[in-house]
């Protein structure tokens, strides 16, 4: 089966190689290889606002205060972390 076509080039590559290391074929557990993907897309795209940004930003006072997407990508890494452990994944592939 062949990645969402919305993921990122990288994260299809994650894809691609999840899916032919461990043989994922049910519903359930594309859809969570979608969700670790999806938040690992948003987790790059955060991170690299940020690098532009820097970690702290001026609010509308002024003042400096932690750069808003720092909770988006801290949330993103768990999120996809947490949707692979779902999977389950033995820690050594399947191979014929």
């Amino acid at each position: 089966m062949n990645p969402p076509k919305h993921l990122s080039r990288t994260a299809k590559a994650w894809w691609k190689k999840i899916q032919d290391e461990y043989g994922i074929e049910d519903q359930a557990g594309r859809l969570l290889l979608q969700t670790a993907m999806e938040a690992h897309d948003r987790m790059k795209q955060a991170a690299a606002q940020i690098a532009v940004d820097g970690p702290q930003v001026h609010d509308r006072f002024g003042q400096l205060k932690a750069h808003p997407l720092l909770t988006v990508e801290r949330d993103s890494r768990s999120q996809m972390l947490a949707a692979l452990k779902a999977l389950n994944l033995d820690l050594e592939p399947l191979r014929e």
